[in-house]
């Protein structure tokens, strides 16, 4: 309605926080959307006075009140949608072509997807300063140029439909192995992806990567009972307890893949390839009959059409475990010039458990202590010194 996604924010903001005033004395009212709506809309009006557009948003905003009534299901019916889904509406609305791809999804990430800058930019592995300029150049961009908050439909809604899926995958990450905090999962930041992944499946039925990342996830979250032991400290894929895997989850993660598989039987793309990954994990009774091998040949196949260097990491434990550990400190080894890697915890993490397993314990537990300082996760600062110990009474 202010065609200002900053306004917006704030005015949004204003009104949570009046709601947090006003109802502990009176109380939920009956339908506390419309409540807000309605307070956002006066804090609005209260803005715009202040401001030299007065007479115009005034009167806009004065009409549209007295026309409309204040309900939320009008107001979901005034924007005329096939979404089904509001979060996911709103994500379609932020990811608006006229932004660059990673304003986009850094905004998008910082409005609704709960995340915060600091987050999202360990997610790109750029600075935090660099992913508030993008957040800051994005609410200015869509304020110049006066864009619609709308529903994009058609070959607009396919021009952002690899935005959005970056989005539910970044969101899905963080849930699953949360960058910062006391716990090592996010279990609600799953819950949203997951579910707005299964209703963009719904929308985009033909859509092969939306299967794949469906697939991906449906997977991973069925490691979830078995990610974590009763004190909430995170526990490892190779040592986890495959019969707390869901199985409901696995096998709707396979029915996904399989669709994706239907869609796009040769040319895979990276969320595809992803799933087949985990779908390798899920078939092995255990760690030691997973296929190593073809997990490496996937990555691969990844790293070629999504090159990254995160990507690679991921490839050099796969190598370490079909080929051995000192073919994949090469790979590891390679990546220290990196810089997009240099305050990557993982990365001396990695290094960390193949010098562990090539016997050079000193060395590990150095590594081990560095990725504990780079981490900003208690849970996992907590198990990554904790390997640096055993490390060190090992050495001794």
């Amino acid at each position: 309605m202010v065609r200002d996604v900053g306004v917006a924010e704030d005015l949004a903001q204003d009104a949570l926080v009046a709601a947090l005033e006003q109802w502990p004395q009176s109380g939920v009212p009956d339908n506390p959307g419309a409540w807000l709506m309605a307070t956002a809309k006066h804090r609005a009006i209260d803005h715009f006075r202040r401001s030299a557009r007065l007479e115009r948003k005034h009167a806009e905003l004065g009409r549209e009140m007295e026309e409309k009534e204040m309900t939320v299901p009008n107001f979901d019916a005034a924007l005329d949608d096939d979404v089904g889904d509001d979060l996911l509406r709103l994500v379609f609305i932020s990811c608006h072509p006229v932004l660059p791809s990673e304003g986009r999804v850094a905004l998008t990430l910082r409005l609704l997807g709960g995340l915060s800058t600091e987050e999202i930019a360990r997610a790109f592995l750029v600075p935090e300063p660099t992913v508030a300029q993008r957040i800051v150049r994005a609410k200015r961009t869509l304020a110049e140029k006066r864009v619609p908050f709308e529903v994009p439909r058609g070959e607009e809604l396919a021009a952002r439909l690899s935005s959005v899926l970056a989005v539910i995958y970044l969101i899905f990450n963080e849930g699953y192995s949360a960058t910062a905090g006391d716990d090592w999962l996010r279990p609600g930041l799953c819950e949203d992806a997951l579910r707005l992944g299964r209703v963009l499946a719904g929308l985009a039925p033909q859509e092969p990567e939306v299967h794949g990342l469906v697939a991906l996830m449906e997977i991973q979250a069925s490691r979830f009972g078995a990610r974590v032991d009763e004190a909430g400290a995170p526990i490892l894929l190779l040592e986890q307890n495959r019969a707390a895997w869901d199985q409901l989850l696995i096998r709707r993660g396979f029915a996904a893949l399989e669709q994706a598989r239907a869609l796009a039987p040769v040319a895979q793309g990276p969320y595809v390839l992803q799933a087949e990954i985990a779908a390798c994990h899920a078939r092995a009774r255990t760690a030691e009959e997973t296929d190593w091998q073809q997990i490496v040949k996937l990555y691969e196949a990844l790293a070629r059409i999504a090159p990254s260097p995160v990507i690679d990491l991921n490839r050099a434990v796969a190598v370490s475990m079909a080929f051995g550990p000192a073919a994949a400190l090469e790979v590891v080894e390679a990546l220290g010039a990196e810089r997009s890697l240099e305050n990557y915890h993982l990365l001396p993490s990695v290094r960390g458990d193949l010098l562990k397993k090539l016997g050079r314990l000193a060395e590990a537990r150095a590594e081990f202590e560095r990725a504990a300082g780079l981490t900003r996760n208690a849970r996992e600062r907590q198990l990554l010194l904790a390997r640096a110990e055993a490390c060190g009474a090992g050495a001794t």
